[in-house]
């Protein structure tokens, strides 16, 4: 069986498989990209390139439905889930294309000496993308298309479990009008991805995926002396303090454990309340994440029948070691596995420094600001966190003091298409979004004239 298959997690049923791809076909993208950054980045303007991301914003649209069948085929993902990502997809390639200009201007310097210098942002070459199952167009989108207007070019490597998303994406891209050579999808094999990463036509890579996988492509990058972006897991928190809306405060809590069925990086993974609270909001966050109906489709089957046996063995460990289960069984049907909450966790638990990548939430409590950056920075991870506090300024200085790349006050999921997105620690380095996220792989390059 081909590794590039498409398996219904909903039924364990294998609907299509596809065939890997040849090392002459790896070769070729090789050749097809490294040509065409060539005269796609010095034929073609800002303007002219961003005009095309703004035709894919169009297309994303246009084909929703059948964009969102696609995924909820291929990851389990909820049809209006689905579509919300279609959408959101759109919403960051036209906010590309709408800021390109501005965001790829000179950069003029003040120096010291007085000689006219400037900073001008040029592309690099192929940029190689690694991506993965569990946002299939969203990822893709938020790297792509800033490089494509930047002038690089694109090899894009994608899940295996998406290959249909991932021609999906080719289509569009090309229906759009961008060169064919431009944007190339391979099936690749993981020794083909290694050998991409070492060829010197590939001038940077970007990754989303596991911790473990980014170490690796980590590895072969510097070996090869190669810039890369690794955005990779997160065990998130909401800080749930002094507040008069704990309604409020549930319902972020819920929406950011259970969004995507609890698969994303960047999903509130640890529940930490104050003491003053604590008893209140457990009461109401239990009742709320008991209400999650499969049949009504608050929450979809788990990606794969491998990450539902990763996420109950570790919910087995936690509770072997001694933690609670304040709601859920632990007892997943098939690749639906019931919304749950553990409690009692302490430091010396396993799940206490892992990502659980499903709807299930550890529920803290703490009885000082103190306690709670404590137990957020002890996380390996350090990609975002919620603080809700009616005191906004005590809001703001205790996000100061957390280890994290992104702090949201008073609600979760404030990211946006021209914002930028990242985290520290072990979610990775690099950003993605906005202008930071535009230049990660641009050459910036310094003009300087003499009197």
């Amino acid at each position: 069986m081909s590794s590039f298959a498409v398996t219904d997690p909903a039924t364990g049923t294998v609907v299509a498989q596809y065939v890997e791809s040849t090392d002459h076909e790896v070769e070729a993208a090789l050749q097809a990209t490294d040509r065409a950054y060539r005269g796609w980045a010095r034929e073609t303007t800002v303007r002219e390139r961003a005009a095309l991301a703004n035709r894919l914003a169009e297309l994303f649209l246009e084909r929703e439905d059948e964009l969102a069948s696609i995924i909820n085929r291929e990851m389990g993902k909820p049809i209006d889930q689905g579509i919300g990502e279609v959408r959101f997809s759109a919403g960051i390639a036209a906010a590309f294309a709408q800021n390109a200009e501005e965001w790829l201007a000179d950069e003029v310097l003040e120096v010291a000496d007085g000689l006219r210098s400037f900073l001008r942002f040029q592309g690099t070459g192929v940029i190689l993308g690694i991506m993965p199952w569990n946002y299939p167009y969203y990822q893709v989108v938020r790297f792509a298309v800033p490089n494509l207007i930047l002038g690089n070019t694109i090899i894009l490597r994608h899940a295996s479990q998406c290959p249909e998303s991932a021609l999906a994406l080719q289509e569009l891209f090309t229906d759009a009008g961008f060169p064919a050579d431009a944007y190339v999808n391979l099936f690749a094999t993981h020794g083909q991805i290694s050998t991409m990463i070492a060829d010197d036509r590939v001038q940077g890579v970007s990754l989303t995926g596991s911790e473990g996988v980014g170490a690796i492509v980590a590895e072969q990058a510097g070996r090869a002396l190669k810039k890369c972006v690794l955005e990779l897991g997160g065990s998130d928190v909401v800080l749930v303090l002094d507040t008069a809306d704990i309604d409020h405060a549930v319902e972020q809590a819920v929406i950011g454990r259970m969004d995507n069925t609890g698969q994303s990086c960047s999903g509130s993974k640890r529940i930490v309340v104050s003491d003053a609270h604590f008893d209140e909001f457990a009461a109401k966050f239990a009742s709320a994440i008991g209400a999650k109906s499969y049949e009504n489709g608050d929450y979809g089957p788990l990606s794969s029948t491998s990450a539902t046996q990763t996420l109950a063995a570790q919910v087995q460990g936690a509770l072997d070691q001694g933690a609670q289960m304040l709601v859920g069984d632990n007892q997943p049907q098939g690749n639906r596995y019931t919304p749950s909450i553990l409690t009692d966790i302490t430091p010396q638990m396993d799940v206490y420094s892992e990502e659980l990548f499903g709807p299930v939430a550890q529920l803290y409590r703490v009885s000082s600001d103190a306690e709670a950056i404590a137990l957020t920075n002890s996380s390996p991870y350090g990609l975002s966190a919620v603080v809700i506090c009616d005191d906004l300024e005590r809001a703001e200085r205790i996000g100061d003091q957390l280890e994290v790349g992104m702090v949201f006050i008073g609600a979760g999921m404030l990211g946006g298409p021209d914002v930028p997105f990242g985290g520290v620690k072990k979610s990775g380095y690099g950003r993605e979004m906005g202008k930071v996220g535009m230049l990660e792989f641009a050459n910036k390059k310094l003009f300087r004239f003499a009197n």
